[in-house]
């Protein structure tokens, strides 16, 4: 077995380490602006905007619902299996899939009939739309989806990756027109800024795949730890 200059061994991590990767732009991402020096400028009003995503109602999420003036009908009502809520007066309404502001507005165009230009206010009151995030993190588990959420959020939700977390094998499978989908992305690209880190929506199920090499190199080593040179741990942990 052949050992390594202690100054071969460390040009050998910086290389593994920091990539061909220049440090003054990301690679892929022609439309990130680099700070050489200095602090983020503060964002403005409309990127703040552009953060949030509309909330649709689904299954089982719980609304609140206040009618200026109509007491009998204000009430916090849940949203059956099939998407629809029954309420007084207006009777059964679909609500899965809209808005807060477009279901008020069914039902104030229902109230019209009884009471005189009704003021309804909708309100998410319990939110069960979910994603699930699966395998090598830390808590694997469902998460509520509010606003926009991306891939590497719903990681940091499920509180990082664990040790033996293959952090360049990242599945995604979500199903779009009644056809299953599934892509595959590498976490650490993402977060060093080389692709863009993709927005994930309710009922997505993100799954990260296990470093099988190295949880057997670290079961090799607690016992044989001579019989393994300083190389094959920095491949191993690659």
């Amino acid at each position: 077995m052949t050992l390594l200059r202690p100054s071969m061994l460390a040009c050998l991590v910086v290389l593994l380490s920091a990539g061909c990767a220049s440090p003054n732009k990301f690679v892929g991402r022609p439309d990130v602006q680099y700070v050489d020096k200095g602090t983020l400028p503060p964002p403005g009003r409309e990127d703040l905007i552009l953060e949030q995503r509309s909330y649709l109602i689904g299954p089982f999420d719980t609304v609140k619902i206040d009618v200026y003036g109509v007491s009998d009908i204000s009430q916090t009502a849940q949203v059956d299996a099939s998407g629809k809520l029954a309420l007084p007066l207006v009777g059964e309404i679909d609500a899965s899939g809209r808005t807060t502001a477009e279901l008020a507005g069914e039902i104030r165009r229902a109230l019209m009939r009884y009471v005189r230009d009704p003021q309804v206010t909708v309100t998410a009151d319990t939110v069960n739309q979910m994603v699930t995030v699966d395998g090598q993190v830390q808590k694997p588990g469902l998460y509520p989806v509010t606003g926009r959420m991306t891939l590497q959020r719903a990681v940091a939700r499920a509180e990082g990756l664990t040790e033996y977390a293959s952090a360049n094998y990242v599945i995604v499978f979500r199903r779009v027109n009644k056809q299953q989908m599934a892509a595959l992305y590498d976490l650490r690209a993402i977060r060093q800024g080389i692709y863009e880190d993709p927005e994930v929506f309710a009922n997505d199920v993100i799954y990260v795949g296990e470093n099988g090499g190295r949880r057997v190199f670290d079961a090799v080593l607690k016992t044989s730890p001579f019989l393994v040179s300083p190389l094959v741990a920095i491949l191993q942990n690659r």
